[in-house]
């Protein structure tokens, strides 16, 4: 590991300073449960850690005008105990209880987690100079690419490693970003480019940006959501496939649907023909397995990933069975 600066700003503006001044060679540290790796296996070597753990007002989870706010250094343990998450979001305390161990969770930040690196095997290390890393060439093509996306690839195959990014995108969340002409808002699935756009960058935050706060909305009668996660250990484990599902239903009938995946593609991808099959149909003419094959409608599977498909598709029609049952069962 190269030496490297620790810098301790205590308000916003000086971080956000920093930042610019420093350009690319500094970077934000918080719970470091993903930049500490980077570092260590030479992915990445910043000259300078940016320390925002000492900026107040990122670490409270407070209700505001119909919705939760949850500041950026809250740990992913503070919401998994948080009282009121689990009534309110289901899907999103779910999602929290599936990321890794107690231990990483403890010292995890829900910005942090929102904003990590790819898992890719290649992209972590160092014998590849792949495209993500400024390289000409995407080795999962051709090479070892079981964990890679089926969707929404373009040039990069990697897929987007947040569980709370997935559930964040299917309950509506918006982010908040402290920048160039101080604090802006907008959908969490905005926050997050794919290849497409940037090869290199996997959000779509600015030079200085700072994730300040999370908000997710209270929704109407009827609120339910859920978040499954399918992966190869029951524990410290990314998902080789995960849904995020949000439904309003009232009298029957199912007033908005929003289902997202994770571990398909590079963005926490929102399954748009599978929400809009739902929206509108009286929960007892719901198709779930037809929902789950539209979820993944038009895949494009490579040489060790096609199991991916199957499973999306089975796994979003668990969750749709999953919520309507909780309907039926509650009166909803």
């Amino acid at each position: 590991m190269k030496p490297f600066e620790i810098l301790t700003p205590s308000t916003l503006e000086e971080a956000r300073s920093v930042l610019v001044e420093r350009g690319g060679e500094a970077s934000i540290f918080a719970g470091g449960t993903d930049i500490l790796g980077e570092m260590k296996h030479g992915t990445w070597e910043p000259a300078c850690l940016v320390d925002i753990s000492r900026i107040e007002g990122m670490r409270e989870i407070e209700s505001v005008s119909g919705e939760t706010a949850y500041g950026s250094l809250v740990t992913l343990g503070e919401i998994a105990r948080h009282s009121d998450a689990a009534v309110r979001h289901p899907a999103f305390v779910q999602a929290v209880e599936s990321v890794a161990t107690p231990q990483i969770r403890n010292a995890g930040t829900l910005g942090g987690n929102l904003c990590q690196r790819p898992r890719c095997w290649y992209y972590r290390s160092p014998a590849f100079n792949c495209l993500k890393k400024g390289g000409d060439y995407c080795f999962a093509v051709e090479g070892g690419n079981k964990y890679h996306a089926i969707l929404g690839a373009d040039r990069c195959h990697i897929v987007h490693p947040s569980d709370m990014a997935v559930a964040l995108t299917a309950l509506g969340a918006e982010v908040e970003i402290f920048g160039e002409g101080g604090l802006r808002r907008l959908p969490v699935s905005k926050l997050f480019v794919g290849p497409q756009d940037d090869v290199l960058s996997e959000t779509s935050l600015e030079m200085g940006d700072i994730v300040t706060r999370i908000f997710i909305p209270h929704r109407g009668q009827g609120p339910r959501s859920i978040y499954l996660k399918a992966k190869e250990r029951q524990a410290y484990d990314f998902a080789l496939v995960s849904v995020g599902a949000y439904m309003e239903i009232v009298d029957g009938i199912v007033r908005e649907a929003r289902t997202a995946l994770g571990g398909v593609a590079p963005v926490p991808y929102f399954a748009q023909t599978a929400s809009d099959a739902l929206q509108g149909s009286n929960v007892e003419d719901v198709d779930a397995s037809a929902i789950g094959r539209l979820a993944v409608e038009g895949a494009e599977p490579m040489s060790d990933n096609g199991y991916k498909v199957r499973l999306a598709s089975n796994l979003v029609a668990r969750a749709v069975r999953t919520l309507l049952d909780i309907c039926r069962t509650e009166g909803g």
